[in-house]
């Protein structure tokens, strides 16, 4: 297959997925305006972070006053998921250079991932896969920087009274809505909300961290003990 071809199958195979993104753009722009920044820094955190949730909890602990430490641990922290992405995929990329891994590497995302791991588990000896990548990745990238604008348009003209910083928990809680279905799930996210505000009122608004970071060695914990109950 083409390299042109393997692009164009990338766009059109992540398609489905790209629904969700759409009202998320938007609410990312949107959110960035009513929180205080301006056009091109809100834009900015979609050019240089490029992940949804991220950029939100960027948004949010800025604006709030965090340090920059937290803020870019925090971000990295919700963001970390992509490590484990590029781990998976590494052993058909191995052979690329350093530039296309860079490349391939800024557009992998969620949906990107989903797809090209299917796609690269049934066609691992050819040697232009990446090209599928590439294509998923980019037409994400591109449609995610349209609908961000969008949303920072809209947000510059919507009433300040009627605000729009509430769509923050909505946002998050539509994306956990999911992980409801399993109890160790449903355990470990109980047990963060919980920490968050046990520990809310530590130095340097660290909180989140340190609530992460607990509720990470619970999820290990009951992964060892579903594993050691087998």
């Amino acid at each position: 297959m083409k390299k042109s071809k393997l692009f164009v199958k990338g766009i059109i195979d992540v398609l489905p997925l790209l629904i969700p993104v759409v009202p998320f753009g938007i609410i990312l722009g949107a959110i960035g305006i009513e929180l205080g920044f301006s056009v091109l820094e809100t834009f900015a955190t979609s050019l240089i972070i490029f992940g949804g949730a991220s950029q939100i909890v960027f948004l949010q602990l800025f604006s709030g006053g965090a340090s920059s430490i937290i803020t870019i641990t925090s971000t990295f922290v919700v963001n970390s998921r992509h490590l484990l992405y590029g781990a998976s995929l590494s052993e058909y990329l191995n052979k690329l250079s350093i530039g296309w891994k860079i490349i391939l590497s800024y557009l992998l995302t969620d949906q990107a991932y989903a797809v090209s791991n299917i796609f690269f588990e049934k066609n691992k000896d050819n040697d232009l896969k990446h090209y599928y990548l590439l294509g998923s990745g980019f037409i994400l990238w591109f449609v995610w920087q349209i609908f961000t604008f969008v949303g920072i348009f809209l947000g510059s003209i919507v009433p300040e009274e009627l605000g729009l910083a509430y769509t923050i928990p909505l946002t998050f809680i539509s994306l956990l809505v999911s992980y409801f279905r399993k109890l160790d799930h449903l355990i470990v996210i109980l047990i963060s909300g919980i920490l968050s505000i046990t520990l809310y009122d530590v130095p340097l608004k660290s909180y989140i961290i340190l609530s992460s970071f607990l509720s990470l060695i619970v999820a290990f914990a009951i992964i060892h003990l579903k594993g050691n109950s087998k």
